[in-house]
């Protein structure tokens, strides 16, 4: 008679071992808005979601763009912050537009004496 030898498995390596036991929680795909703006500005994305819907980050790409081509430079920064938070994809390519045209220069307002 023929004996076969068998090694036995680790129990922590065992195909049932490994299906129970628990995995470690993988981190949120969008925690990155710490680093544009923080609190303030999800709030304000989540503000703006509200008011616009699904809408919502087109929206704030024309509200850059306005203040883009009207010369402010804060509430451009502003709003594609505000974008970013709601659809990077959409802020990117505004980012990528607004680097390849110049930005207007802002004329001062006529005081009529001339």
């Amino acid at each position: 008679m023929t004996f076969h030898f068998a090694a036995s498995r680790s129990a922590a390596n065992a195909p049932l071992a490994r299906i129970l036991q628990r995995r470690r929680a993988a981190s949120a795909a969008n925690d990155n808005c710490a680093a544009h703006g923080g609190d303030r500005m999800l709030h304000a994305a989540l503000r703006h979601f509200a008011r616009h819907g699904l809408g919502a980050a087109r929206e704030a790409r024309r509200q850059a763009e306005r203040a883009f081509f009207a010369g402010d430079r804060e509430s451009y920064d502003w709003w594609l912050g505000v974008c970013r938070a709601l659809d990077a994809r959409i802020a990117r390519s505004l980012e990528q537009e607004t680097r390849e045209r110049p930005q207007p220069a802002v004329r001062p307002a006529s005081d009529g004496s001339g």
